[in-house]
């Protein structure tokens, strides 16, 4: 394969889902992969759950009300995902991208920074807090998991979504964070306006032609081998 072809990826959509059959497949996809599995990206939108990181304080959950809390493996502290999010789940090799985990989590940010300026909404980092911010406000949250040099979990990006339930915690482990959306920030109303931008801002940062393939069996998400040369196509 030329070394500066795009890297052949699966983009699987896996519609609206719970949390925890995708949390699992994750997990099962990162232990079974080996060099030879093609990378993935997984897109979902998840049923109202908190989810609280490794080292997640149970405090930062103020009030969740009638919405569950999961404690995953994943870092940072508690967020909350719920329908007109896109959740974006890259399970990549970083050894076969020759990036480490500082350069991973800045290039998400970046495609985010991207698929935003597309609308015309300036978007920042935040030195020591990963995530993406307009105007102090978090409109994008990161957490992430490395296995054996490959990455699962991801990004959450709060598209068109109701915010209340963010109310309830201290947003990534910092009271009185101020959380936003999209469409609260004039870009479009749409999900799927926003979906295609997104997932093409990943692709091109880090190198991938994503190919659209049916939603994994959750309960048996068996890696794909890559796919030889003669068979890649880029997105």
């Amino acid at each position: 394969m030329d070394p500066l072809a795009p890297r052949p990826a699966l983009l699987r959509d896996l519609g609206r889902q719970a949390y925890a059959p995708v949390w699992h497949g994750m997990q099962r996809f990162t232990d079974l992969r080996d060099g030879g599995s093609t990378d993935e990206v997984w897109v979902v939108e998840h049923d109202p759950v908190f989810t609280l990181g490794q080292a997640g304080k149970p405090e930062h959950v103020l009030v969740p009300g009638d919405i569950p809390v999961l404690h995953v493996d994943r870092g940072g502290q508690v967020t909350y995902h719920g329908p007109g999010q896109i959740v974006v789940y890259p399970l990549l090799d970083l050894k076969r991208l020759k990036i480490g985990v500082r350069e991973y989590v800045c290039r998400i940010e970046q495609a985010v920074i991207d698929t935003l300026a597309e609308w015309n909404i300036g978007a920042q980092r935040r030195e020591g807090a990963p995530g993406v911010y307009v105007n102090d406000a978090k409109v994008a949250a990161l957490g992430i998991r490395v296995r054996r040099g490959c990455t699962f979990h991801g990004l959450a990006f709060n598209a068109a979504m109701d915010l209340e339930p963010f109310g309830r915690i201290n947003p990534c482990g910092y009271a009185g964070l101020q959380v936003t959306s999209v469409l609260d920030l004039g870009g479009p109303s749409s999900m799927d306006a926003m979906k295609p931008v997104l997932l093409d801002a990943i692709a091109a940062q880090f190198g991938l032609a994503l190919q659209a393939s049916p939603p994994p069996d959750l309960a048996d998400p068996h890696p794909v081998p890559v796919a030889p040369p003669s068979s890649t196509q880029a997105a």
